[in-house]
C-alpha cells in the first residue's frame, strides 16, 4: 500500500497537510494509528495529519525543559479565546467572570446540563450528530430526543419545537444540545437559524448548550456565529476548545462559557471540575490561540482543497455516493445506500477497501447506509482511499 502513496515528497511549506509522510504518520500511537492493521487507511476519527503548530510545540518544550508539569493556574487561556473571539469573530462574549476551565468539551457538557437539568431530564439533539452525544448524555441519567436535520441537512425549526414541547411536557426541564458547526455534516448554522433556536428555546424554557469546538475550522465566505451572539442566547451556554482546530485531542483542556443570564448557573459549578484539564493542554491551548493564527490559516486553505478534491473524486469514482460539501470542520458525510452496503458501510469498505470510515449508525437516526470521512490528510492519501474504496464496490 505505502508503494501507492508517496512517502518521500518533499515538504510544502504552507500546506500542513502535505508536511507528513504516511510512513511518518504510521509511527504514531494514538488511536487513529493503532485501531487498525497497517495496510488500513484511517479516516474515521477526528485527527489531523498534520505536524504541531510551531508556537505550540515551542510552549510545550518551554514546559518540560522547565519542569512546569503541574496543576493549571491563570486565566491565560481564557483572555487568549476572548482575543481570537474578537479577531476571527468580531465577538466579545468571553470574559473571565463567566468562564470557567473544564477537562474537555464533552465532560464540561456533562457538567453543564447538571447545572440545568436532573436525571430523567431530556436532552435535545440534532440527528445524526456527533456519537458521544448520546453516549454522554445517556450516562449521566439523561434521556436523548432526537430532532433530526432536515433534507439539507440544516436544523428544521418544526422538528425542533415538536422535540421542546414533549421534552417540556408536565413542567420538566429540558435542554438542547447544538453542535455549530455540525458533526458530522460540516453544516455551519446562520445567524438567522441561530436566531430562530433561540426563540424557540425561549417559548418553550430549554436550555441551550453549544458544542462549538470546531468554530476555528470555518473558512470564508463561511462565517461562524457564535450561539451567545444571538439576540434571546443570553441564558445559554457554549463548551469551546482549542482542540480540533490545532490538533490537541491528547492534551485536555476547554473552557464553558456563560452567557450573561446564565452567569449564576456557572457560579454553582462545583470547584473540582476545573481540577481535570492538563497543565500542558492549557499551556498548549493557549498558545495556538494567542500565537497559530497563520498555521490556522493554513490548515483552513488545505481543508478547502481538500473539499474539492472529494467532490471532484466521488464524481469520478463513486457518482453514487450522495455528498454535499460541508462549509466548516474537516468532516464529510456520505450517503452510500444506492450501493446496497447495509446500514454500516464504514464496516463493509474496512474489510473489502481497506480504509476506515466512521460507521453512519452511531450518529443516530438518519446515519444508516452512511459514513463519516475526515479530510484532515493529504492529498495523496484521500485520493488512494477513494480509488480503494471504488475498487471495492
Amino acid at each position: 500500500m505505502e508503494q501507492e502513496i508517496p512517502n518521500g515528497r518533499p515538504a510544502a511549506p504552507d500546506d500542513p497537510f502535505r508536511q507528513l509522510s504516511l510512513e511518518q504518520l504510521r509511527r504514531r500511537t494514538s488511536v487513529k494509528w493503532r485501531a487498525y492493521p497497517d495496510d488500513v487507511l484511517p479516516l474515521w476519527v477526528a485527527e489531523m495529519d498534520v505536524p504541531l503548530a510551531e508556537p505550540v510545540a515551542e510552549a510545550l518544550h518551554r514546559a518540560v525543559a522547565l519542569g512546569d508539569t503541574g496543576y493549571p493556574a491563570g486565566t491565560g487561556y481564557t483572555e487568549a479565546l476572548a482575543a481570537f473571539a474578537r479577531e476571527r469573530w468580531d465577538w466579545d462574549g468571553v470574559t473571565v467572570e463567566r468562564t470557567r476551565l473544564v477537562p474537555d468539551v464533552m465532560l464540561g457538557i456533562v457538567e453543564v446540563l447538571k447545572l440545568l437539568t436532573g436525571p430523567g431530564d431530556t436532552v435535545v439533539v440534532n440527528c445524526p450528530v456527533y456519537p458521544p452525544f448520546y453516549a454522554f448524555t445517556r450516562n449521566s441519567g439523561r434521556h436523548i430526543a432526537e430532532a433530526p436535520l432536515d433534507a439539507r441537512g440544516r436544523i428544521d425549526p418544526a422538528a425542533l419545537e415538536d422535540a421542546f414541547r414533549s421534552a417540556t411536557r408536565g413542567g420538566r426541564r429540558a435542554a438542547y444540545l447544538l453542535c455549530s458547526p455540525h458533526n458530522p455534516t460540516g453544516t455551519v448554522h446562520t445567524a438567522a437559524e441561530l436566531a430562530t433556536v433561540a426563540a424557540l428555546a425561549d417559548r418553550h424554557g430549554v436550555r441551550v448548550v453549544a458544542d462549538e469546538i470546531h468554530a476555528p475550522l470555518v473558512p470564508r465566505p463561511a462565517r461562524f456565529v457564535p450561539y451567545l451572539g444571538v439576540p434571546g442566547a443570553g441564558n445559554a451556554f457554549s463548551l469551546m476548545s482549542a482542540s480540533k482546530a490545532w490538533n490537541l485531542a491528547g492534551l485536555k483542556a476547554a473552557l464553558a462559557v456563560a452567557g450573561p443570564a446564565a452567569e449564576p448557573d456557572l457560579a454553582r459549578m462545583p470547584p473540582e471540575v476545573e481540577h481535570g484539564p492538563s497543565h500542558l493542554g492549557v499551556l498548549a491551548h493557549t498558545a495556538a490561540l494567542r500565537e497559530g493564527g497563520a498555521w490556522l490559516d493554513s490548515v483552513l486553505d488545505g481543508l478547502a482543497a481538500n473539499r474539492r478534491l472529494l467532490t471532484e473524486l466521488l464524481a469520478t469514482h463513486l457518482p453514487g455516493v450522495r455528498h454535499t460539501p460541508g462549509q466548516g470542520t474537516y468532516l464529510a458525510w456520505l450517503d452510500f445506500r444506492a450501493y446496497g452496503l447495509g446500514d454500516d458501510p464504514a464496516a463493509v469498505l474496512t474489510d473489502r477497501a481497506r480504509v476506515a470510515l466512521h460507521p453512519g449508525p452511531t450518529f443516530g437516526t438518519g446515519g444508516t447506509g452512511h459514513a463519516r470521512i475526515n479530510l484532515a490528510t493529504s492529498p495523496e492519501i484521500l485520493t488512494e482511499a477513494v480509488r480503494r474504496i471504488a475498487g471495492a464496490l
